[in-house]
């Protein structure tokens, strides 16, 4: 017979049946209902077939909520601030500044040169990456000519052109 799953007596059944039902977030909700079937005596496995979650997490599961309380249940990612911005407003100002007066001058600036700007600017290296996520926050993009192959036949192109109009 399988192990069953211990739950510290924060709540009754009942209340984690009310819980399981007012629950707005569906993170949230999923959660709950897999804390209220184990209180009512229902295994891990049955748990899992229900709600279609694995063992390993409703077993992570149990144990945030019998470390932290009703509390430590729901979807810990809306209280993630994220990660903030590697430059500042009068930073991004500059910046733009820069990328619109080389566009002016018909300049295109790569992903890697935004990220060697915010180098020079931050005093500490930023990665190829972070750049591209800056030209497209600040809607620049690269834009440079199709290469053309080195032994094309630029008038027999043309010609080609001119004939299918």
């Amino acid at each position: 017979m399988p192990k069953r799953l211990k739950l510290h007596p924060y709540l009754d059944s009942d209340e984690l049946e009310k819980c399981y039902r007012n629950a707005q977030d569906v993170v949230e909700r999923s959660q709950w209902q897999i804390i209220w079937l184990l209180s009512v005596g229902k295994t891990s496995a049955e748990v899992a077939e229900v709600t279609g979650y694995c063992l390993d997490w409703i077993r992570k599961l149990v144990r945030r909520y019998n470390a932290g309380g009703p509390v430590a249940v729901g979807d810990g990612r809306h209280h993630n601030p994220g990660q903030h911005r590697l430059l500042d407003a009068e930073q991004d100002a500059e910046l733009e500044a820069e990328l619109e007066k080389a566009a002016a001058a018909g300049q295109a600036w790569s992903s890697v040169q935004v990220a060697a700007w915010m180098s020079a600017r931050l005093g500490r290296p930023v990665r190829q990456n972070r750049g591209w996520d800056t030209l497209q926050r600040l809607t620049f993009s690269t834009k440079t000519p199709r290469t053309r192959h080195a032994k094309a036949a630029l008038d027999e192109q043309d010609l080609f052109k001119k004939s299918l109009s």
